[in-house]
């Protein structure tokens, strides 16, 4: 009984395998015809050729089509295309050895068309990649996205899973509607795009509506770039908001030794920029020897290079005190000068042991990247660790000035020297560490600012007179004042350089400064004690 069964389910079996053999089968391979028309003809008509193949041929065997293409590895005859490489001619469908043909051209490319063989190439990411190749193609595809695309993203749409690489390519595919010959197409698809609010979409539908026609799709246009616009701006807000407390956070690290040293002793440090400088070249040695001798460890070295550039700028510091400083106390002109002529012999020191030309410091591997927080808005790793390390020295500061023993004599000197000279405090001990320690700060804010800019002999001179804004106007001595002033100045000059530009943002924020001083010369915080009333 069951033979009878099974002769009678037979055909029924064989189609049921045929039909499983063709759905795993590729729906279309690379043909010759296609192979060859991509290697000859014009411009337009390869390119075609190229679009036609990704959307329809087999990803792989057009994937290495292509690449020979654009490495120059193809040649072809009027019979068919081949891919030389090593002496060798392949077939480009099949991939087998076969005699290249005599009387055999080169297939030549130009800038246009290597332009266009990338772009094929990314598109066949999305069928060939994996997951983040996958998605990195879709949200490329978005870029220059037309109808000639549109098979590509359909293929690429009906096979796939994942919700976010759907997601990408049904943006894409939306995009590419928008040249769309059809008015209601355009129209939903600028609907569409205006859901996704990104600075590429608001440039899509921008282009469009510079070439645009049709009045009722003008309209759309316009309505879905008003809403794309409402969306990304709190997204431009927050970024400007966010790079003015980055650029305070280095104004703080910069102006915090300041602070200590003109608060205690009144010395108008014309070298301070260069005390960060030592800090940065500091990182730069240290970079060196970690890349030299210990390469696996290469990615720590910023750790490492921490201590160093508070101890190398502390001790030229304290040299200074000690050599120069403590001779000129009580005559700021001398002081002033005398610092400007010490900043000018460690730039040219500098300049003889480096070189005049700035020099490279990398990022570690766990600072680069960035935060994606919005479309239009990604928060660096750099930044955000400068910021948190900017405070983690303001709270090292301010623990050291008010819970130990050298905070006490520090402040006890800073409000009555003469008093606390009479009270047993070495007050030139306490002014040689206290100038040591503004001067390990601005090492490490020479450190920080290595990860974010250039290294060079001139780098102290860009931060110099900000760092002494940032300190009289938050209040000489005053750790509080010098948060304020340095957060306050870093988001006001952001804000006003979206207006003005940054020229014109530098003389307001000048001008702000001065205003403020006239009408209270003290600064945001005064200053405590009895040396203010004197």
């Amino acid at each position: 009984m069951l033979f009878p069964l099974l002769r009678t389910l037979r055909p029924w079996l064989g189609a049921a395998l045929a039909c499983t053999a063709l759905w795993q089968a590729p729906a279309q391979a690379l043909t010759a015809e296609q192979a060859l028309a991509m290697a000859d003809g014009d411009n337009n008509s390869r390119i075609a050729a190229m679009q036609e193949a990704a959307a329809t041929g087999d990803a792989a065997r057009t994937a290495d089509f292509l690449q020979a293409l654009r490495d120059g590895e193809v040649q072809f005859t009027g019979a068919g295309a081949f891919i030389v490489r090593g002496g060798e001619a392949r077939d480009p469908v099949t991939g087998q050895a076969v005699p290249l043909p005599e009387g055999a051209s080169d297939a030549s490319t130009n800038n246009r068309l290597r332009r266009e063989i990338g772009n094929a190439l990314a598109a066949l990411n999305l069928l060939v990649g994996n997951d983040a190749e996958r998605l990195e193609a879709a949200q490329a595809m978005l870029q220059g996205a037309t109808p000639e695309r549109l098979p590509l993203l359909d293929k690429a749409l009906a096979r796939e899973q994942q919700a976010d690489v759907q997601a990408a390519l049904a943006l894409a595919k939306s995009a590419a509607l928008l040249g769309s010959p059809q008015a209601e197409q355009r129209i939903d698809a600028a609907a569409l795009l205006a859901r996704h609010a990104t600075p590429a979409t608001r440039l899509l539908l921008n282009e469009q509506l510079a070439q645009e026609q049709d009045a009722q799709v003008q309209a759309a246009l316009k309505r879905a770039l008003a809403e794309v616009k409402d969306q990304l701006a709190w997204g431009e807000r927050l970024g400007v908001a966010f790079t003015g407390i980055s650029l305070g956070s280095i104004l703080l690290l910069v102006a915090l030794g300041l602070a200590i040293t003109y608060g205690l002793m009144g010395v108008i440090n014309m070298a301070h920029g260069e005390l960060m400088m030592i800090g940065a070249y500091a990182t730069y040695v240290v970079q060196g020897v970690f890349r030299s001798y210990l390469p696996d460890f290469f990615d720590w070295y910023l750790l490492a290079a921490l201590p160093v550039a508070f101890l190398a700028s502390a001790l030229v510091g304290a040299v200074m005190e000690r050599g120069v400083l403590r001779f000129l106390y009580g005559r700021p002109l001398e002081t002033l000068l005398a610092t400007w002529g010490i900043s000018l012999v460690l730039m040219q020191l500098v300049r003889s042991s480096f070189g005049a030309q700035n020099v490279a410091v990398e990022n570690p591997v766990w600072m680069s990247g960035g935060w994606q927080l919005l479309p239009n808005l990604t928060l660096p790793f750099n930044r955000l660790i400068i910021i948190a390390f900017a405070f983690a020295v303001l709270a090292g500061v301010a623990y050291l000035i008010a819970r130990t023993r050298l905070g006490l004599f520090v402040r006890g000197v800073t409000q009555n020297r003469p008093i606390a000279a009479c009270m047993g405090v070495n007050t030139a001990r306490v002014d040689t560490l206290a100038f040591a320690l503004g001067s390990g700060i601005a090492g490490l804010a020479g450190c920080a600012l290595s990860q974010v800019g250039n290294v060079g002999p001139d780098l102290g001179q860009s931060y110099i007179v900000d760092s002494f804004m940032v300190v009289v106007l938050g209040g000489v001595g005053q750790l509080a004042g010098t948060v304020y002033a340095a957060l306050g100045l870093g988001i006001l000059n952001k804000f006003l350089e979206g207006w003005t530009g940054a020229v014109l943002a530098k003389i307001a924020v000048l001008v702000f400064i001065i205003a403020f001083i006239q009408k209270r010369p003290q600064g945001i915080f005064a200053m405590k004690g009895r040396s203010a009333e004197t």
